[in-house]
Parts: structure tokens; C-alpha cells; sequence
């Protein structure tokens, strides 16, 4: 199924203010460690071509995302992810793997799969047999989510968002990050079909500005730059 994945800056106290009001109606994310949340890291994965960077870069209407996903700097879940997405809608496909299976798609080597297309090691094969597929960025930062169970609502708060080129050493955590400047509180909204009024009026904030945002894209061309 396809969702709707909405994105927009705010500011620290924006932020700030946003979880104290939802923390009062809206139950935590299971992956919450904290009261201040969990964090999240995020392997890239990219062709020869950088075909997911550029289909982002340019805005195409169908784009991809390889990942491999872990919390908390904790390799005891691993989840590998491809991420479709349709102009505003997504669709993410994703399955736990091992710590060994998550080596060897660094590594540039295929997993074993079923062979069906919601698999996503089918596709990760794929893309590796064929285009060359491998990890390019690491991307990292602190979320405070929230959900919502009727029309599978979930509300995610962003903050300090990092990246790492020192792709061989995910999940070491140890590992030294360059930080995002300016951009590191993004508000995420999710959902099927429709969001009720009463959590639209609880996210309702003056200067509140949706936008075409993307992590890895940020992340990568911080050092295309250099």
C-alpha cells in the first residue's frame, strides 16, 4: 500500500512544543528508548550511476531507495528496506536480516531471497547483479515518533541529523559523523487514507512550511561538494 508522507522545517521550539502537545494524546513508538526517543541509522545504497540520487535531485514522479536500518546503535534488529515513492505517496518494503547477511550486501554480495517482488532482498539482488548496487552514505539522526492507529497515522520528529562516509564501519558505535547545519528539525506525517481533524489541529503551527526534503540527498551532496 501506498501512503502519504508529508514533511516540513520547524524550529527547535516548534519542535519542542509539538511533542509536549502529543505526548498528551498519542501513544510512543515501540522502538523508544527514551523519553526523548531513539536514534536512528540508516545505510544508503546507490548504482553506478547514482540513479537514486539523481531521480531525487530531479524530482521524478517514481524514485527508489536501497537501505539497511538499525536503532538505538544496536545491531540486534536490523531491517532492510527498499523505498518506493510516487510523487507524495510511498510504499516501503522491509524484512530483518542478520548481522551476516547485513555484511555481505555492504560487501557487495547478494542474500539468499524467495524470489518474490514484495521481497525486498529480491530487489536488492537485483540492482546488485546489475547495476552495481553499493552503500554510499551513512545517514543518522535522534526521532521522537508518534502513532496513531486509525488511518495508520504516524509523527515523527527529527533532530539532529548526521552523516558518515565511513560506510564499512555501520553499526560501530564509535564512529565520527559530520553534522547538518540549518536543516535539522524536520516534522514527518504519515498515513493511509486520511489523517483525523483533531491531530491536524494539534500539528497546526504558525510558520509551518511543507517542503521537498530528503536526508540522504542532503547527506550525499555534503561531500560531492568537498
Amino acid at each position: 500500500m501506498y501512503r502519504v508522507e508529508d514533511k516540513y522545517f520547524i524550529s527547535k521550539n516548534e519542535m519542542y512544543c509539538l511533542q509536549k502537545r502529543l505526548s498528551n494524546v498519542l501513544r510512543s513508538d515501540s522502538y523508544e528508548s527514551s523519553i526523548e526517543g531513539y536514534c536512528v541509522s540508516s545505510l544508503y545504497f546507490d548504482d553506478l550511476r547514482g540513479s537514486c540520487l539523481r531521480d531525487t535531485v530531479e524530482g521524478n514522479r517514481i524514485r527508489y531507495k536501497y537501505r539497511i536500518r538499525i536503532y538505538n546503535n544496536s545491531l540486534k534488529t536490523i531491517k532492510m528496506e527498499v523505498k518506493e515513492k510516487y510523487d507524495s505517496r510511498v510504499c516501503k518494503r522491509s524484512k530483518s536480516i542478520t548481522e551476516e547477511e547485513m555484511q555481505m550486501l555492504i560487501h557487495g554480495e547478494c542474500i539468499e531471497n524467495i524470489l518474490a517482488k514484495d521481497d525486498p532482498a529480491t530487489r536488492f539482488n537485483l540492482a546488485i547483479q546489475t547495476r552495481g548496487l553499493r552503500p554510499e552514505v551513512i545517514v543518522t539522526y535522534e526521532r521522537k515518533a508518534f502513532v496513531y492507529e486509525p488511518g495508520n497515522v504516524r509523527i515523527t520528529l527529527d533532530r539532529n541529523i548526521r552523516s558518515s562516509k565511513n560506510v564499512l564501519k555501520f553499526g560501530v558505535p564509535e564512529i565520527s559523523y559530520d553534522f547538518l547545519e540549518g536543516q535539522d528539525e524536520i516534522l514527518e506525517v504519515k498515513y493511509d487514507e486520511f489523517i483525523p481533524g483533531f491531530l491536524l489541529q494539534l500539528l497546526q503551527i504558525e510558520n509551518m512550511q511543507q517542503i521537498a526534503y530528503s536526508k540522504y540527498q542532503l547527506c550525499r551532496e555534503r561531500y560531492q561538494k568537498k
